[in-house]
């Protein structure tokens, strides 16, 4: 069993975007045609979030040309190269299910009255790195031959929030604008 674990550590991403069920994102999709390779946006709902470490995916909807469509995303695919938040929804349900029936504007989810549009990245796994070793004077103290120095790699699984936006305080924000005027 610890050796399917240790496999699927491998494949995780290092940091996946925070998904809410309600946002409209914009999935940056790798796509190759023929010998070609580009990158693709497909912007939308998400509807549904499931699963959870590698097996975990999200399904984003829209309506093309007025035709209801739906992608499921595989969130640790290295065809996913980005996940951009472009609105923060209101979403009081875990599975949307209910957008599918509905056309226009009673489509889209309400927008959370002043939410912060932030990209926010959860870290799944921290980076290894090897530390250096330091040199001892031999002539001072008698060191004994050391062995090869062992890198732990412990199963870290930390969900860090990350923010990306500058945050300023309300009262400089107001005090600026009283300047202003």
């Amino acid at each position: 069993m610890d050796m399917i674990k240790a496999i699927e550590h491998e494949q995780l991403k290092n940091k996946i975007p925070e998904l809410k069920v309600g946002n409209t994102v914009k999935v940056h999709v790798r796509i190759k045609e023929g010998n070609k390779e580009r990158i693709q946006v497909f912007e939308g709902i998400i509807i549904k979030v499931q699963g959870g470490g590698v097996n975990q995916t999200f399904t984003v909807r829209k309506t093309s040309y007025g035709v209801g469509v739906e992608k499921t995303f595989l969130v640790h695919s290295p065809l996913v190269e980005k996940v951009e938040l472009v609105r923060v929804g209101k979403a009081r349900r875990a599975k949307l299910y209910y957008l599918r029936d509905r056309v226009g504007k009673a489509a889209k989810t309400k927008e959370k009255v002043g939410a912060r549009i932030e990209n926010r990245e959860i870290v799944i796994k921290e980076e290894l790195t090897e530390e250096p070793v330091q040199e001892v004077e031999e002539a001072s103290v008698a060191v004994a031959p050391e062995e090869a120095p062992a890198i732990e790699s412990a199963k870290v699984e930390v969900q860090e929030v990350v923010d990306t936006v500058k945050e300023e305080v309300v009262e400089d924000v107001k005090e600026e604008a009283k300047k202003e005027d």
